[in-house]
């Protein structure tokens, strides 16, 4: 369209477009077609479309999602090149699945690996920077698991999609608090260890007496706090 063309009060243009009344029809029948294209390629590419994504997925997914976009409202666009795109991807998508399956190399390299943020109550921070995973994005995934302290964690994993497992430790230790530091009603409630001191920057506990000028042999930090029990 031309500039001048172009009018806030044309409510009819704004609305309906420069299409005709009938298009409108063929609109509900594209919509049709591709809802059950969507339906018939998701269900080709597995169940895993129906859980969490993998990187594999996802990338399925914004295909098809852009090949749909442009025909369904576009009328001067046909249905068949959606079509085509949407075989494509779903081919791509079970080659690389059954690929991964043969293939345990193949399948870290297309979907991601397992890493470990948490070891025995203490934060790996580059295992965390690899991840592009923050201090406080953790933090927020183990109150949201009703962890209270690093004390209790086990493990923590970061899947390959991207969901975080928590293995709990049977027989909790004194550690780092993560309850938020403004919350001094909640976090005076629990006991303050007399004999351990904890590295404020990734958890490393360590027992008094000790310098607390010293470095944190994990993370190098010089920050020590109290153990939470």
């Amino acid at each position: 369209m031309k500039p001048n063309e172009i009018h806030l009060n044309d409510w009819l243009r704004i609305l309906v477009g420069e299409v005709p009344g009938s298009f409108y029809i063929e609109l509900i029948i594209r919509t049709t077609v591709f809802y059950f294209l969507l339906m018939i390629s998701l269900r080709l590419m597995g169940k895993r479309m129906s859980s969490q994504l993998s990187r594999n997925d996802l990338a399925a997914m914004v295909s098809l999602a852009a090949a749909i976009g442009v025909p369904l409202q576009s009328p001067d666009r046909g249905i068949l090149p959606a079509v085509i795109i949407a075989i494509v991807v779903v081919f791509t998508a079970r080659w690389i699945a059954a690929r991964s399956f043969k293939n345990q190399k193949f399948e870290k390299f297309s979907q991601g690996n397992i890493s470990m943020l948490i070891k025995d109550s203490v934060m790996d921070l580059e295992t965390m920077k690899a991840a592009r995973l923050s201090r406080e994005h953790l933090i927020a995934q183990l109150r949201s698991k009703s962890i209270k302290h690093l004390g209790s964690v086990k493990r923590f994993y970061i899947e390959a999609s991207g969901s975080f497992t928590l293995i709990e430790d049977e027989e909790p230790k004194p550690g780092l608090s993560i309850l938020p530091t403004w919350d001094n009603q909640f976090y005076d409630r629990f006991k303050k260890s007399e004999e351990v001191k904890v590295c404020q920057s990734c958890g490393l506990s360590q027992k008094i007496p000790f310098n607390l000028k010293s470095k944190c042999p994990n993370c190098g930090q010089t920050c020590w706090v109290e153990a939470v029990e």
